[in-house]
C-alpha cells in the first residue's frame, strides 16, 4: 500500500518559520503526544525514566503501514499538509513533519506499529539512525503506536550537563500533559514514571472535570462552565466558532499568582498576555485584592484565522481579529459569573455546606422539584433568574432569603455595595453641592486626586479649599466631608467607586423590613458580578434543600428508625 506521509516540496519548507525543537524530554513527550493525538487515539500512556533519559508513548490511534514507517523520521515528512494553502487551513496539531526526525537525530528511536481497521495486517517494529530506517522486523502488537526514545543526548553529553534538573524537567513534563489533557478531555491519560503509576486523567465530555483531577484542592463545584457559539467576524464562511470557558467562581476558588489562567486555540494552549490579561480585568472586583482567578479559556474557530507558523512549539500564535475575541471572552465573563437557575442546581450539595453539616449522610434519596418560577429579569441580565423570596433578617445583618432549592444567607452590607458598585460604574455622576464643603491641609497630591475623579476643587485660604460638588451618592450624606478626604488619598476612578459604594451601603446592624430586603434581594440578583463584592468577599452562603434534607435524614424509613 502506498505511503500516506509524504516529504515536503522545497517550495513549502521554504515557508516554513521555524523547525522543532528538541531541548529537553518535555519537548519529547510534547511531540510524541501530538503525533498521538493527531492520530486520533482516545488513550495514551507514557512511561517516563528519567535517570535513563528514556520515553515511551502508547497509543490506541490509527496506527502506521510499514511504508509510512520507513519515510516517518524522514526531515518534513508529514502526512498533515501537501501544498502552501495548506499551512493557512491547519486543523492538526503538527504539521512541519519535523519532530520524529529531530527525535532521531539527538537520541535512539523505535517505533511499533500496526494499523486500525486492517485485521490482515502485522504489526512491524522499526529502529531508526539519524531518521533512516536500519531494522525491521514484524511483531504481534495491537492496533496503534509505541514510540520508544531512548538515551537521549547520550551523544551530545555536554547539551545534556546543560539541561535544568531532572526535576525540572519532569515538573515540566506534567505541565505539557495537563495542557493538553484540558484541550483534550476525552481522552484517557496514564503518566508512569520508573514503571509506577504517577497520575492518570479520567476522561469527560468537557474540561471542567478535568480541572479539579489537576487542581486537588478545586473541587468541581467550584467552577463555572460555559460554551458559547459565535460568528467568526469578517468571514464568507457559513461555519461557527466556539468559546469554551472554565471559571472558578471567585467567591470559592483564586490563586495568589496568575499561574492558572490558561488560554487555548483549536486544542493547544498558547501563550496569549492580551487574552490573559482580558480575563484578568473580566474578573477584577470579584475576587480579592492581590488575588487571581482560576480560568481555562479555549476559543474554536476556523483554521484561516490563526497562523501557526510563529514558533517552534507552536507556543504563540497570530490571531486575527483578537480584539474581537476579547469583547467575546468579556462578555462570556459576565454570563458565567451571573446567577441564574441552570447555573445554582448544577451546584447542589455545595462544598462549604457538606463542611458545616459534618453529621451528614453520604448519600441522599430525597427528590428535588424542579418546578419552574417566575424569573425576573432585567436590561442587564437578560438570562433566567431563580426568584429569591425574603423571609427574615438575621442579626440585623443577614436575610434569610427561600428559594425552590433551599435558603441562603445573604449578608446585607455586601450585597447593597455590589449593587451600588455597579450603579456608579454605570453612571458616575458628579453633582454641585448646595453648601460647598471646606476641606483642610491637603497636600497637593490629594488636590491632584480629587481633581482627576471629577471633583472641583479650589483654594479658599490659608491650608483651605472648597469643594462645590462630589458624587451624587455622597452629595446628601452628613459625612460627606469624611467620604471626600478619603477619596482624596489616592487610587484611580474604579478605587473612587468602590470607596463610595462601601461607605454608601446599608450598615449592618440596620433593621430592614421585609419590603426593603426583597428589593435588595432584586437588585443583587440582577448585578453582573452577584457572588462577591467589589473587595472580593462572598456575598452569599447557600443551604441547599439537598444538604439539608442529607442532615435530618430525610431519607430514612421511620421503621427502620426504630428498630422495627
Amino acid at each position: 500500500m502506498a505511503s500516506t506521509i509524504k516529504t515536503l516540496p522545497p517550495e513549502i519548507i521554504d515557508l516554513i518559520a521555524a523547525g522543532e525543537v528538541i531541548d529537553s524530554l518535555a519537548a519529547v513527550v510534547r511531540e510524541l503526544v501530538e503525533n498521538a493525538l493527531d492520530a486520533g487515539a482516545s488513550r495514551i500512556t507514557i512511561a517516563l525514566y528519567p535517570e535513563l533519559w528514556q520515553v515511551r508513548v502508547a497509543d490506541n490511534g490509527a496506527g502506521m503501514s510499514l511504508e509510512d514507517l520507513r519515510v516517518c523520521a524522514s526531515p518534513h515528512s508529514t502526512s498533515k499538509i501537501r501544498t502552501n494553502q495548506d499551512l493557512w487551513h491547519i486543523t492538526s496539531l503538527g504539521f512541519r513533519g519535523e519532530a520524529l526526525h529531530s527525535i532521531a537525530q539527538v537520541a535512539e528511536l523505535e517505533i511499533c506499529s500496526r494499523r486500525q481497521g486492517y485485521l490482515d495486517d502485522v504489526g512491524w517494529r522499526v529502529n531508526y539512525e539519524q531518521g533512516k530506517s536500519v531494522l525491521e522486523e514484524p511483531m504481534a502488537i495491537a492496533s496503534g503506536t509505541v514510540v520508544t526514545v531512548s538515551n537521549l543526548f547520550g551523544q551530545l553529553p555536554v547539551r545534556r550537563r546543560g539541561l535544568p534538573s531532572l526535576a525540572q524537567q519532569l515538573k515540566k513534563v506534567q505541565k505539557i500533559i495537563q495542557n493538553i489533557a484540558l484541550c483534550h478531555p476525552e481522552i484517557t491519560w496514564l503518566v508512569k514514571k520508573n514503571d509506577r503509576p504517577w497520575f492518570h486523567f479520567s476522561p469527560s465530555k468537557t474540561p471542567q472535570p478535568i480541572l479539579p483531577q489537576i487542581l486537588k484542592k478545586v473541587n468541581a463545584n467550584d467552577l463555572a462552565y460555559l460554551t458559547l457559539k459565535v460568528s467568526p467576524p469578517e468571514t464568507e464562511t457559513n461555519q461557527t466558532s466556539k468559546l469554551e470557558l472554565v471559571l472558578g467562581l471567585p467567591d470559592r476558588c483564586h490563586r495568589y499568582q496568575p499561574d492558572w489562567i490558561k488560554v487555548a486555540v483549536n486544542n493547544r494552549v498558547i501563550r496569549s498576555p492580551q487574552l490573559e490579561q482580558t480575563i484578568i480585568s473580566g474578573m477584577a472586583r470579584t475576587v480579592p485584592r492581590d488575588r487571581y482567578p482560576v480560568a481555562f479559556l479555549h476559543l474554536h474557530t476556523i483554521p484561516s484565522d490563526i497562523d501557526w507558523n510563529r514558533h517552534p512549539a507552536k507556543a504563540e500564535i497570530y490571531l486575527h481579529h483578537l480584539e474581537y475575541w476579547q469583547q467575546q471572552v468579556t462578555q462570556g465573563i459576565e454570563q458565567a459569573l451571573r446567577l441564574n437557575k441552570d447555573s445554582v442546581v448544577s451546584h447542589l450539595g455545595d462544598r462549604r455546606i457538606s463542611q458545616v453539616l459534618k453529621a451528614a449522610e453520604p448519600e441522599g434519596r430525597y427528590n428535588l422539584s424542579n418546578s419552574e418560577t417566575n424569573n425576573p429579569t432585567n436590561r442587564n441580565n437578560p438570562f433566567p433568574i431563580f426568584e429569591l423570596r425574603a423571609v427574615a433578617q438575621v442579626n440585623q445583618t443577614y436575610i434569610v432569603a427561600e428559594h425552590s432549592h433551599g435558603l441562603w444567607l445573604v449578608e446585607q452590607h455586601i450585597a447593597h455595595e455590589r449593587v451600588l458598585y455597579e450603579q456608579l460604574q454605570d453612571d458616575w455622576q458628579i453633582v454641585p453641592l448646595e453648601s460647598p464643603i471646606i476641606l483642610k491641609n491637603l497636600t497637593s497630591s490629594q488636590v491632584e486626586q480629587l481633581e482627576r475623579i471629577g471633583i472641583a476643587i479650589e483654594p479658599f485660604g490659608e491650608e483651605l479649599w472648597t469643594v462645590r460638588n462630589a458624587p451624587a451618592i455622597l452629595s446628601e450624606r452628613a459625612d460627606c466631608q469624611e467620604a471626600l478626604l478619603e477619596l482624596s488619598w489616592g487610587g484611580d476612578l474604579e478605587t473612587a467607586q468602590v470607596a463610595t459604594a462601601c461607605r454608601s451601603a446599608i450598615y449592618n446592624g440596620t433593621p430592614l423590613d421585609i419590603t426593603q430586603m426583597q428589593n435588595l434581594l432584586n437588585q443583587w440578583q440582577n448585578t453582573r458580578n452577584p457572588r462577591t463584592c467589589p473587595h472580593g468577599r462572598p456575598i452569599y452562603l447557600p443551604l441547599e434543600e439537598s444538604a439539608l434534607a442529607r442532615f435530618f435524614r430525610r431519607h430514612w424509613v421511620i421503621g427502620k428508625s426504630h428498630g422495627i
